[in-house]
């Protein structure tokens, strides 16, 4: 089970990296546009992606081996030493944290009652942070001992 929720998670990193770029390329040459019902579906899909993302992070840090289980068998100070370990027990839940923050916020702006560029503006530059801070923080294949591979399953 640990493994399918494990693949999962990795096959979410896409759609959200897609609906991510899709989001700030709409909101940025929509300026001058009326903020729409599929822009705010196209920002829904992305915060459930994320939120779903992110549940199932929370479960694989508590559950798996490289999370809390690492932190409770070798130290807090030992985890922060190596960077691996520091890598998977904070750096990664952090930033993916704050990108989902983020794109709740981005979302939240598309609910005011602003006029519509404020919102594509906003919104655009929310996602945009995130985009950065997620980018930053996946385990990418190339990372030194951290890295996951590009598709499930590979």
């Amino acid at each position: 089970m640990y493994q399918g929720l494990l693949h999962l998670h990795n096959l979410l990193r896409w759609i959200i990296l897609i609906l991510l770029v899709v989001n700030i390329v709409r909101h940025f040459t929509a300026s001058n546009q009326p903020f729409t019902a599929t822009d705010k579906k196209l920002g829904l899909f992305l915060m459930i992606a994320a939120h779903t993302t992110l549940l199932l992070g929370l479960f694989q840090w508590f559950t798996g081996a490289t999370g809390l289980t690492n932190i409770q068998n070798i130290g807090m100070g030992a985890a922060m030493k190596d960077s691996v370990s520091r890598f998977w027990a904070v750096e990664h839940a952090t930033g993916m944290i704050i990108g989902i923050i983020l794109i709740t916020l981005g979302i939240t702006v598309a609910k005011k009652p602003y006029a519509d560029a404020v919102k594509h503006k906003r919104t655009a530059i929310l996602f945009l942070l995130a985009l950065v801070i997620i980018v930053l923080t996946i385990p990418w294949p190339f990372r030194e001992g951290i890295g996951r591979p590009w598709f499930p399953g590979m």
